[in-house]
């Protein structure tokens, strides 16, 4: 035997599973007084918010949540928000935050596939789950949690046998001694994503990766402790990127936001010393635009970080005329969303705007404690060269990649093929390590930060009794960065119009979803009848808008 092993084995005083649980109980001991929360008037410092994270996760086992069980919420960022990624994995329990823009039988799907047995609602969507509800298949979901948020008022739909939530948590004990994970293998939330098909995946997170993610962030933006975060991100997106268990290491403040709108975010930003914020490409691209009398008196130096579509020279620019630091970053939902960043380098700053915004466009480089993040051909799995013209797929491959996909193995094999996550990116690599995305082997359309598959869109547009065949392809937009363009071969002596289709599309799909340009004709297809989607992606410049 190995000296080095010999009597050297992991015990309670030297290993313990890694988990972000670890630190909000941190910042509740070190900075029990320190603000954590803000929401409108609201103010709770780390201790409070601790406190009111045990009471949940007390509250739910004394409704019979267990180990591994599904706690769904749909709630926008607000306090409870906050505190459902922190009490919900106290309990053991899985957390499944449900993106607030789907329709009601996507919600029901999830709610059955994820076999939910407690939901947590805020009032603005009780509509929403109200039409869910009855969709379900199964009768998993035991208990559904009614909030209430002043900020909003009333729920226009009473929800029955609902419990109040802040009700609920007075049953809690506010000095539960929660558990640790026995293992940081075990799950911690469920994110759904629509993949290339129009069936939403499971995607599993578990501790180590949630926690390791999070520190990410705290390196990749040298956050300094009691930074002051924005919530402009959905905490929806993949937990909001970590965010809030990366704000709870830093001891830092959530500033609550139900609605993103520029006014609210500049005075959020002036009233409350806001230092970091993040978001899609819309999110800052409404920020530059705003009129320039909302962004008078802000703080300079505030740090964004932006996912998704390059960011163009236009925003950077006017991002710097603001006084911010943009950051751009790139991930998917199966890396616990940004795994990569763009990292800057001193020498940029010299370079004209647009050599700069050429520079920041690229996806970049693997996040910190990511082991590996290449451009590989996926037919050989070896590295591509590095000379910024051969295409390959980015793939990922480390402690910042999901469990799986849940009750799917197959997706997952495929997934995890040669031992790398497949993003499913193609792109190619510079000379100097950075990654750059040239095209998507999958359809996917990235509107607003949402992800929409072009398949569950055509499938929508196939139910209409007019249509012959349908293809749908991203159509870039300066507000949204993309959204879908329908290409529609209509039936003979079919009498329809764009906005017919569009009308038809609403009764089917998210509001997100729906088409902004219809054109009809005669598809283009291979001698198998296959359509040729990079023949209508030269057309889409063309297709007027209609107004969703």
């Amino acid at each position: 035997m190995n000296a080095y092993t010999q009597h050297l084995d992991r015990n309670a005083a030297n290993f313990s599973a890694i988990t972000p649980l670890d630190f909000i109980r941190r910042s509740a001991e070190v900075y029990p007084t320190q603000l954590a929360v803000v929401h409108g008037q609201l103010r709770r410092n780390w201790q409070e918010t601790y406190q009111r994270c045990r009471q949940l996760a007390s509250a739910l086992q004394r409704v019979g949540v267990q180990k591994n069980d599904t706690v769904a919420v749909i709630l926008p960022n607000t306090p409870p928000m906050v505190e459902a990624h922190f009490g919900v994995p106290m309990a053991g329990a899985v957390l499944n935050a449900l993106n607030t823009r789907l329709d009601p039988e996507t919600i029901a799907f999830m709610l059955d596939h994820g076999e939910a047995k407690v939901l947590v609602v805020d009032p603005e969507f009780a509509g929403l789950i109200a039409q869910a509800l009855p969709l379900r298949k199964t009768q998993h979901l035991q208990t559904i949690i009614s909030v209430q948020d002043e900020l909003y008022g009333p729920a226009p739909v009473q929800l029955e046998g609902a419990l109040d939530y802040e009700e609920f948590l007075a049953d809690g004990d506010a000095q539960f001694d929660w558990q640790r994970p026995a293992d940081e293998w075990d799950a911690i939330a469920l994110n759904y994503t629509s993949g290339t098909t129009g069936d939403p995946k499971g995607v599993v997170y578990h501790h180590r990766g949630a926690a390791i993610n999070a520190i990410s962030a705290i390196l990749e933006w040298d956050m300094p402790k009691h930074s002051v975060y924005l919530w402009t991100l959905p905490m929806f997106h993949c937990n909001g990127w970590c965010f809030p268990w990366t704000v709870a290491a830093r001891a830092g403040v959530n500033v609550c936001l139900r609605r993103v709108e520029a006014t609210a975010v500049f005075n959020a930003i002036r009233d409350h010393g806001v230092t970091h914020y993040c978001g899609a490409p819309i999110v800052h691209g409404m920020l530059v635009n705003a009129p320039a009398a909302l962004k008078e008196g802000l703080p300079t130096g505030v740090k964004a970080m932006v996912a998704g579509a390059a960011p163009p020279a236009s925003m950077i620019e006017g991002m710097e005329e603001m006084g911010f630091d943009l950051t751009h970053v790139y991930g998917l939902t199966e890396v616990y969303g940004p795994a990569t960043v763009c990292a800057k380098h001193d020498s940029w700053q010299n370079l004209d705007i647009g050599e700069r915004a050429q520079l920041n466009a690229r996806q970049g480089v693997r996040y910190h404690m990511e082991q590996d993040a290449q451009v590989l051909n996926p037919e050989t799995m070896q590295p591509v060269p590095w000379d910024g013209e051969t295409m390959g797929e980015i793939m990922f491959r480390g402690n910042i990649a999901m469990k799986g996909y849940l009750k799917n193995p197959a997706a997952t094999d495929k997934a995890f093929a040669g031992g790398w996550f497949h993003s499913g990116d193609l792109a190619v690599q510079y000379p100097d390590g950075y990654i750059k995305i040239k095209d998507r082997s999958k359809d996917i359309i990235i509107s607003g930060g949402e992800n929409i598959s072009s398949i569950e869109v055509e499938d929508a547009l196939y139910r209409h009794p007019a249509v012959l065949a349908a293809a749908v392809v991203a159509k870039p937009d300066a507000k949204w960065g993309e959204t879908p363009c329908a290409f529609v071969e209509l039936k003979e002596g079919a009498d329809v119009t764009p906005e017919d289709i569009v009308q038809h599309c609403k009764k089917h799909l998210a509001g997100f979803k729906v088409p902004r340009a219809v054109v009809f004709g005669s598809l283009p297809k291979t001698s198998t009848g296959k359509i040729q989607k990079f023949e209508l992606r030269n057309q889409v410049g063309s297709a007027q808008a209609i107004d969703v």
